[in-house]
């Protein structure tokens, strides 16, 4: 998940560029979708590995968490403890009305020390394949989940050489161990976020993750300390390279245990929007997305991740609108946003369309439980337009580790007491759950 402030956003002018803009969306939300889903949608929710297990020792996370200084608020510790309370969570999961569940395989895990293959930890989450098939639900598996071992990213992570062909290594341990049980096979979660981040991250920010993994690198006697949600931004560029070999590595792997598999990426997007003469948006969309929705024409699905929309004029971003609904970070909240991200990246790539992310962080659970029926209503006048959309796939169970933020973000449908762990369904888990029972809007 991906939700960060942005800057700069408010101005006078803002509200009538903003609607000038989408007139796409403003047509298609005069129609009304038809509020049947197709048989077969998946309605499920997501977690990642390291955001909700806890004590996941052995990665980068919890390394740069844990240096002085570090770029994070807090260190992840406990999480939510979903290392041992996986079961809680399937059972939280299937009695809220969803199809399937989205988790991540933590490789730090699986080979915490380079060519140190962990059977038991193999198992663990092959129990949780099972698991899901016990209750009916669909394993929607991610490979990487930002998250890798210590001793990858002390190499050099992703700007090493050697990256990609360690990671197809991990992907073919794990495929053989239980892909005969998965649904639908993610790669990588958002490999293309640092590229966003760039275009939002204030420069203190970026001098911050300079001094983490200053400190890492020299905490560890190494050249370079390297992360995939943690770099300078000098290092893109070779991170990018890296992880788009290794995604292409990593699906031929997959598919070498598995052919029939559907094996993808997930992307995060913006819906960016255009406003006025000569409008930048495009040359946005080419640098944030272009490359990636050029490898995911050779995939048999797309993740789309849609938080937010951006509305672009020759000069820049504008700022949004007075008045509107905001998330925990002062962020504009748009339920068309989901609709024309999905639009935008089938029309790109022409291959189906998986919503792997959508939510809205907030305190405010009402705000949640106006927003997804609204944002799925878009979605599904998209699909009734003729986008494939294989299901919906919501940010998050429950409120977890947001990274550099800590746990102040609150993306859940189920609210975590920290110190019992117990979970506990918001009312939005409800609306969610109600429309998945139905299939129907």
């Amino acid at each position: 998940m991906t939700d960060f402030p942005s800057l700069n956003r408010r101005g006078v002018l803002a509200a009538g560029a903003m609607i000038a803009a989408a007139p796409v969306a403003a047509r298609a939300a005069a129609k009304r979708a038809n509020p049947a889903f197709p048989q077969g949608f998946l309605w499920g929710v997501a977690t990642a590995g390291h955001q909700v297990e806890g004590n996941n020792v052995a990665s980068d996370t919890w390394f740069v968490e844990n240096v002085q200084p570090s770029v994070f608020s807090e260190p992840s510790g406990d999480a939510c403890n979903s290392l041992e309370l996986w079961a809680t969570d399937l059972d939280l999961v299937k009695s809220l009305g969803l199809t399937s569940y989205r988790f991540s395989v933590e490789w730090a895990r699986i080979e915490p020390e380079k060519g140190l293959f962990s059977q038991a930890m193999l198992d663990h989450y092959k129990r949780i394949v099972e698991g899901c098939h016990a209750r009916g639900l669909k394993p929607l598996v991610t490979f990487n989940h930002f998250t890798a071992p210590r001793w990858f990213s002390a190499q050099g992570g992703w700007t090493n050489p050697e990256a990609p062909q360690l990671f197809a290594r991990y992907c073919d341990k794990v495929a053989r161990a239980f892909a005969d049980g998965i649904s639908i096979a993610m790669t990588l979660n958002e490999p293309n976020i640092l590229l966003i981040l760039k275009t939002i991250l204030p420069p203190p920010v970026w001098d911050m993750q300079r001094a983490t993994l200053a400190a890492a690198s020299k905490r560890l006697g190494v050249d370079k300390f390297v992360c995939a949600n943690v770099a300078a931004p000098e290092d893109v560029d070779a991170i990018e390279h890296g992880l788009m070999a290794g995604h292409k590595a990593a699906r031929a792997a997959i598919k070498a245990v598995r052919g029939d598999l559907p094996v993808g990426f997930t992307l995060s997007v913006i819906d960016d929007q255009a406003a006025g003469k000569n409008s930048m948006r495009d040359k946005v969309r080419a640098d944030l997305y272009g490359a990636w929705l050029e490898v995911a024409k050779g995939d048999d699905f797309i993740g789309v991740q849609n938080y937010e929309r951006a509305v672009w004029n020759d000069k820049g971003r504008l700022p949004a609108p007075d008045g509107g609904d905001r998330n925990w970070s002062g962020t504009e909240v748009w339920p068309g946003s989901l609709a024309g991200a999905v639009r935008y990246v089938h029309g790109a790539t022409k291959v189906p369309v998986l919503v792997s992310e959508h939510g809205v962080g907030t305190e405010d659970d009402s705000l949640r439980a106006r927003f997804i029926p609204a944002a799925l209503e878009g979605l599904k006048q998209a699909m009734d337009d003729g986008v494939p959309v294989l299901g919906y796939i919501h940010w998050s169970l429950m409120d977890n580790f947001e990274w550099i933020f800590g746990f102040k973000p609150r993306f859940g449908l189920c609210s975590v007491d920290r110190t019992t762990f117990a979970r506990t369904p918001k009312p939005s888990a409800s609306v969610l759950g109600g429309i998945a029972k139905r299939n129907s809007l």
